[in-house]
């Protein structure tokens, strides 16, 4: 396409939600649904890689960490993560797929042909039910929803307050009324009570195609301005839920009852995998300093990742959480560590990753700054030392990905 469709001014008139004429490949035993309860009671990890240590004994083994001064507390002292102002495109042409990160687990993602995604975006201060102060950020948005110049498509991964944000949504609706939103299954009455009609919700391995017809403004260096405002632009994508190692929660007791997902966005002739939130193995409790992926442990890893690079993949970029793992007996379940990232990223036949989910709040007791050194060291030990294949950017920084 040209470059005279302006993201600021062309409005969306137009948008479409199908089924695509092919579903895309999916596992033998998909249709049989191992991931439902019975009874439509809700969701569960059907993998032997994962343990539920999310039970009612894990708060108060965290209480007496925290009473007996085991728990770590990571010292947030500035500098940290830097963060800069993004640096978006004043159009929506771009030859190359662009990632910009604004934090924790939110991308804004520029496709070629024109589409803008946001995934998983969390713009407010505390990532609580209610404003407290050991959940609040110690690095600052880099930019606010109101700053980003278009936005077709919401992708959220579940519904934990760190992913899904109602100040957030509500902004997002306000700012681009047109937007479409995609969530697991038994999210949609959560959006529709925020006022959210146009939301998709999706089972894991099922996909829609998005259409968008946007109107498109004068390009100043073409010779025909008028007729490109007679014709609109049509973009199209293909959206896709696919299955992670994580549970859903937004209280006490709703654990489970709506789906957790990864998912895949195939625009403009480029394929991005969104790993949202998950674990990629259990770890039992072990003793300080044993190297948990030692071959004596031989601990099951989720073959779903395997899976999504067997039927979905090749990606040319996956975006991958690296934060939020220790400690491992606890936290392995349902967050990878770089170690796992790394083995996320070769399963799911990625080109090229980006990190995410840390660098924003703490969570867990890993130093802030320890993840993106963790990666360096898990990339050298796979053999993987070519700068560029798997990074992390600073909040706010933009990556682009040339063919």
């Amino acid at each position: 396409m040209g470059g005279g469709v302006t993201a600021g001014a062309a409005g969306l008139y137009a948008a479409l939600v199908t089924n695509p004429a092919q579903m895309g490949a999916r596992p033998e035993d998909a249709d049989e649904l191992k991931h439902h309860l019975k009874n439509g009671k809700g969701f569960k990890n059907p993998w032997d890689s994962f343990v539920d240590f999310m039970t009612w004994k894990v708060p108060f083994q965290m209480i007496w960490r925290k009473i007996s001064g085991q728990w770590h507390v990571p010292d947030t002292t500035p500098p940290t993560v830097p963060v800069r102002t993004p640096d978006f495109l004043p159009s929506r042409y771009t030859p190359h797929l662009r990632a910009t990160w604004l934090g924790h687990a939110c991308y804004y993602i520029e496709f070629p042909g024109g589409l803008r995604v946001l995934f998983d975006p969390v713009f407010e201060d505390c990532c609580a039910p209610i404003n407290l102060k050991n959940f609040k950020r110690f690095t600052p948005p880099p930019c606010e929803i109101e700053d980003l110049p278009i936005v077709d498509a919401v992708v959220i991964s579940h519904n934990h307050y760190d992913h899904l944000s109602h100040p957030t949504i509500l902004r997002i609706q306000k700012k681009f009324p047109n937007a479409q939103f995609f969530a697991p299954l038994g999210n949609k009455k959560w959006f529709l009570d925020c006022g959210v009609t146009k939301i998709t919700e999706l089972d894991w391995w099922e996909q829609r195609k998005l259409r968008l017809e946007v109107q498109k403004t004068e390009d100043e260096g073409s010779s025909s301005p008028g007729d490109l405002k007679a014709n609109p632009e049509t973009m199209t994508a293909i959206i896709g839920a696919l299955p992670c190692q994580h549970f859903s929660a937004r209280g006490l007791f709703d654990r489970c009852q709506t789906l957790w997902a990864s998912w895949s966005v195939e625009s403009g002739g480029s394929k991005v995998y969104f790993a949202g939130d998950t674990g990629y193995r259990t770890v039992p409790r072990l003793p300080p300093n044993t190297d948990d992926y030692s071959p004596s442990l031989n601990l099951p890893h989720c073959p779903a990742f395997s899976q999504i690079g067997s039927l979905r993949g090749p990606f040319d970029l996956g975006l991958i959480p690296i934060g939020a793992y220790e400690p491992r007996w606890i936290m392995s379940s349902i967050h990878a560590n770089p170690k796992d990232s790394v083995n996320i990223f070769l399963d799911t036949k990625c080109r090229k990753a980006l990190g995410m989910h840390w660098g924003t709040w703490v969570l867990t007791e890993e130093d802030v700054m320890e993840p993106p050194q963790k990666l360096k060291e898990a990339l050298a030990e796979k053999g993987i030392g070519e700068k560029g294949v798997f990074d992390v950017v600073d909040i706010g920084e933009s990556k682009v990905l040339e063919s």
